[in-house]
């Protein structure tokens, strides 16, 4: 059988054509198609300001450096992430500390993150995993009740919804990814989404190595020529060829949850009955945007059955080593890992199945049944 992968773009023809017009334009970067596709972020997500750049890691660095927190400002997040959440905190200085987990949704735990404040926390950043937005109202309460900044690391969560909301509007900051396997694509790149106008624009400047080209006060005569560096930034710039994507894109967003939706629910109907595995759940007041879909495996060993699909051309994959585990953080952070039981429970059970917009129902079905065999034969 051909490969089944774990994610992958969907692109049509209208992408095509949008990033050819692009090549054919006078704009290659740093363009009108950045700022074209800013507006339909924001116009989508109910946010006033979006700041484009080159990945979703990029815009969690400038979103975190924006704070100009003092050097070893703790930061509570959660560790059942990609390592790019935690490593943003470590680019400016500022010290990760770790909540543990909910069971239903696999989103951080308001309880535990208020047992983790002390005088040095400075922000809360929250990932809405899978796609499921954290609890917001909850974390809100937390970060007015102790002025903490609410920073949302949504790169699986464009498109979901909390209380009638979508994300991209609910915290301080929200950080999407581009990478081809989220919901939409750049090819790489990333954004970061604010309703607060001074913020917007010192991510402006740090996204291009500080620069204030407004700064005619430099020349005698108020040249245009002149601009003036006012901070230290970086070149995360976004060129008009990715932006030029993400506005053809942007126009699917709705057709791609609804497609993982249906596929998601498939899923939820072929494997409810089988009792060594626990579907994700999806709590009322959200809408899932769905970037993956995560069962865990109960009364047989995970990576047998990880291996099995595998060695049926069936992408499966696992989401996610906990950060503290990584050598680099048991070096540098380390961890009780008996604090974190959830954390510790979720990471040794679970596993991610195959979901992308075009995964065929007839893949579903045989995901589903290639299973069903190695619960059989290893129960």
């Amino acid at each position: 059988m051909n490969p089944i992968p774990y994610g992958r773009q969907s692109v049509d023809e209208d992408d095509v054509r949008a990033v050819i017009d692009v090549l054919h334009s006078d704009w290659l970067t740093t363009g009108p198609k950045v700022d074209e596709f800013e507006r339909s972020i924001c116009d989508y997500c109910g946010c006033q300001h979006a700041v484009a750049v080159n990945s979703g890691t990029s815009a969690l660095d400038i979103a975190i450096q924006s704070l100009e927190f003092p050097k070893g400002t703790e930061v509570i997040t959660t560790p059942f992430t990609f390592a790019a959440t935690s490593n943003a905190l470590l680019y400016n200085g500022l010290v990760p500390v770790y909540a543990d987990i909910s069971r239903d949704t696999r989103n951080i735990d308001p309880k535990d993150i208020r047992k983790k404040i002390t005088d040095k926390t400075g922000a809360l950043l929250f990932v809405d995993y899978a796609g499921h937005p954290c609890d917001i109202a909850g974390i809100r309460e937390i970060c007015r009740e102790y002025d903490l900044f609410m920073i949302e690391d949504a790169c699986h969560a464009l498109g979901a919804v909390y209380d009638g909301k979508k994300t991209g509007s609910l915290a301080d900051m929200t950080i999407f990814s581009f990478h081809p396997v989220k919901l939409i694509t750049t090819g790489e790149g990333g954004m970061v989404t604010t309703n607060d106008s001074s913020l917007a624009d010192t991510l402006r400047l740090l996204r291009s190595h500080g620069i204030d080209k407004t700064a005619h006060h430099l020349s005698e005569t108020g040249a245009p020529w002149a601009y003036d560096m006012v901070t230290l930034g970086r070149n995360y710039r976004m060129t008009d060829i990715q932006a030029a994507l993400g506005v053809s894109q942007a126009k699917k967003i709705d057709l791609f949850v609804q497609k993982r939706t249906k596929l998601s629910q498939l899923y939820h109907e072929l494997l409810q009955d089988i009792p060594q595995i626990e579907t994700p759940v999806t709590l009322e007041n959200v809408t899932h945007a769905w970037h993956l879909y995560t069962i865990l495996i109960r009364g047989i060993k995970r990576d047998a059955v990880f291996n099995f699909l595998k060695s049926h051309n069936i992408g499966v994959t696992l989401h996610y080593i906990p950060t503290y585990h990584f050598s680099y953080y048991q070096k540098y952070y380390p961890q009780n890992f008996s604090r974190f039981p959830v954390t510790e429970d979720v990471f040794k059970h679970i596993l991610t199945l195959p979901l992308y917009p075009e995964l065929k129902e007839e893949d579903i079905h045989l995901i589903v049944e290639t299973l069903e065999k190695v619960i059989h034969q290893n129960s």
